[in-house]
């Protein structure tokens, strides 16, 4: 089962976002919501079934319709990757874990704010690169800056680019840190 997320935007132009899923595992339906960017907040709920949690989901889904949150197609979000300078064109075994590491990191800290989600990571060029899927990319390139140094990573290798969905290779450079060795943005 797949999870229900939904955004709305305020009347002051402010992003917020609601979703739910059913975990299988605790046999609970969890429910997060907050403003994107921002820690969410997160209520689970015990269920008999799997057909319990489905009957949940979709009366969630309706009441964020009828409260005015819609599902944002990806058509409408951009790309914002996130691409670390590696040492070789290949990458290393250490390079593997910074892409596990960093990948991990951004996925965690984009579903707990409804900044977005992580598509794929890819190592090549001489480069790693995390693509995610957001509707807000200004929220996304802040998460990344602070979840990268949250996580440890190397930030003087960061730079972040946004692209729109539908021209992937029409990246803008949004973040090289001041005196860093990220370089160009290459893909």
């Amino acid at each position: 089962m797949s999870i229900v997320r939904m955004y709305r935007r305020a009347d002051d132009g402010v992003l917020h976002f609601r979703e739910a899923w059913y975990d299988e595992d605790y046999g609970q339906v969890v429910v997060n919501h907050g403003t994107v960017g921002h820690q969410s907040i997160t209520k689970e709920s015990s269920v008999e079934s799997a057909e319990a949690a489905e009957a949940l989901l979709t009366a969630f889904e309706v009441q964020c319709s009828q409260d005015g949150y819609a599902v944002i197609p990806v058509e409408e979000q951009s790309w914002v990757i996130a691409q670390f300078a590696l040492k070789s064109a290949e990458g290393t075994e250490r390079d593997r874990y910074l892409e596990r590491k960093a990948r991990d990191a951004v996925a965690s800290y984009f579903a707990w704010r409804g900044i977005g989600i992580v598509d794929r990571t890819e190592i090549e060029n001489g480069r790693l690169n995390i693509y995610s899927l957001a509707p807000d990319p200004a929220k996304a390139v802040t998460g990344i800056k602070t979840c990268i140094r949250e996580a440890k990573l190397d930030y003087t290798k960061l730079s972040i680019g946004v692209a729109p969905f539908a021209e992937p290779d029409a990246i803008k450079i949004r973040h090289t840190p001041p005196g860093g060795s990220g370089g160009s943005f290459i893909l």
